[in-house]
C-alpha cells in the first residue's frame, strides 16, 4: 500500500520525457488513474499507442487531457476528483525562452498560478512544481520564469494548506538524455559524423537521470511541508569531461569548441547561500523550508536580520565532480545510453 493507492494523479507536461518516466513507476502500482494533460495530440496519441502496445494490463488506468496550462479553463476542466499533481509542463530550452520571454513567463508563471489556483478550488491534496537550477541566482529568461513560478507556489502555499492543498517545489540540475538536453545532440552530431560541438569544456554542470528525478519527486510528496523546496544532492560533470564519455561510447568524431551561448552559467547553482542558511540537510536531499515572514512590512523596513547568508551556495563547481570514467559510469544509468548501445 502506497499513499497513491486508490489515488488520481494528474501530470502537466505529462508527455515529456519525465511524464514517460513516472508512468513507468506509476502504472503496474496501486494508483487508480493518471492523467496526462498536455497540448500536443500527436505526442499524446503516441503515448496512447506505445501504453496499449507494450502496458496491456494497465493502459486504461491512464487519460487524455489535451488543454494548455496557460489557458485556465481547460486546466480546471482536468482537475475534479485529481489528488496529487506533478506540475511538470513548462518552457525549458534556454535559447527559446531568450528570443520569447513573454512565452516562457506565459507557460512557466500564468501557466503555474493557473494550476495552483484550480488545485486549491478542487481540494487537490499535493502538488510538487518541478524548477530548475537555473531559477537560483537566475540569468536568462527561462531561470527568472522559473524563479517566479517557485514564488508564485511559496506565496499561495499558506492559504492553500489551509484548504487542504499542500504546495512545495522541487529543484534539480540537468537531467540526462531529456527533451532538449546536450546529449542526444552529441549522440546525433556522432552519428552523422560532424564534431561534437562544445560551449566551454570547463563549464560544469549537475548530473541526473531521470529516475533519480522521480525519485527527487516522490520524497517531496512524502515529506513537503507548505511551501518547502527540495534539493536532491547531484554530482556533477565538465563539459569537456560528459562529451569526451559520450565519444567513449559511441566513437570519437572530433570536438568543436563554439563558446558560451547567450544566457548560460560557467557552473549552476542549486541552493543559494541565502537558501542555505535556512536549508535543513536531509542526507541525500536539502529541504529549504518556506520564508514564514508574513505581510506586517515592519518586519522588512525596521526588523532585520543579522546573517542573511551562508558562506557558500551549493553548486556544480563544489559538488561532487566526476572524472571520465564516473562520467560515463553515469550515462551508463541511463535508458537512453543503453538503447541507443544496443541499436549502434
Amino acid at each position: 500500500m502506497s499513499v497513491f493507492e486508490n489515488k488520481t494523479l494528474l501530470i502537466t507536461g505529462g508527455t515529456g520525457s519525465f511524464g514517460h518516466t513516472v508512468l513507468n513507476h506509476f502504472l503496474s502500482s496501486d494508483i487508480k488513474e493518471i492523467r496526462i494533460f498536455s497540448r500536443d495530440e500527436k505526442k499524446q496519441d503516441d503515448m496512447r499507442h506505445e501504453l496499449q502496445a507494450n502496458y496491456p494490463d494497465y493502459f486504461e488506468k491512464v487519460k487524455f487531457y489535451i488543454g494548455d496550462v496557460r489557458d485556465r479553463d481547460s486546466v480546471m476542466g482536468a482537475m475534479p476528483g485529481v489528488d496529487y499533481i506533478f506540475h511538470a509542463a513548462a518552457l525549458k530550452e534556454v535559447p527559446s525562452c531568450e528570443f520569447f520571454p513573454m512565452q516562457a513567463y506565459k507557460t512557466n508563471v500564468v501557466g503555474t498560478d493557473n494550476v495552483v489556483q484550480a488545485a486549491i478550488h478542487y481540494g487537490v491534496k499535493s502538488v510538487v512544481l518541478l524548477s530548475t537550477d537555473k531559477a537560483a541566482y537566475p540569468i536568462n529568461a527561462m531561470g527568472i520564469s522559473k524563479a517566479m513560478a517557485e514564488r508564485i507556489i511559496y506565496s499561495n502555499a499558506r492559504v492553500a494548506s489551509e484548504h487542504g492543498t499542500t504546495l512545495c517545489c522541487t529543484r534539480y540540475g540537468n537531467v540526462m538524455c531529456s527533451r532538449g538536453s546536450v546529449i542526444p545532440l552529441f549522440r546525433e552530431q556522432i552519428r552523422n559524423g560532424h564534431p561534437i560541438t562544445i560551449t566551454d569544456p570547463n563549464m560544469t554542470r549537475f548530473m541526473m537521470n531521470l529516475d533519480e528525478a522521480v525519485a527527487l519527486v516522490m520524497f517531496a510528496f512524502q515529506h513537503a511541508n507548505p511551501g518547502d523546496l527540495f534539493v536532491q544532492k547531484a554530482d556533477a560533470s565538465t563539459i569537456g569531461d560528459l562529451a569526451k564519455a559520450v565519444q567513449q561510447l559511441f566513437g570519437d568524431t572530433g570536438t568543436k569548441i563554439i563558446g558560451t551561448r547567450h544566457g548560460e552559467k560557467l557552473y549552476e547553482t542549486l541552493v543559494t547561500r541565502e537558501e542555505m542558511l535556512r536549508a535543513e540537510d536531509l542526507g541525500d536531499y536539502y529541504r529549504i523550508a518556506a520564508d514564514s515572514r508574513d505581510l506586517n512590512y515592519d518586519k522588512f523596513f525596521i526588523k532585520g536580520t543579522v546573517k542573511t547568508q551562508a558562506d557558500d551556495a551549493y553548486t556544480s563547481h563544489n559538488t561532487k565532480l566526476l572524472d571520465l570514467d564516473g562520467t560515463v559510469k553515469k550515462l551508463l544509468t541511463t535508458s537512453y545510453i543503453k538503447e541507443e548501445l544496443e541499436s549502434k
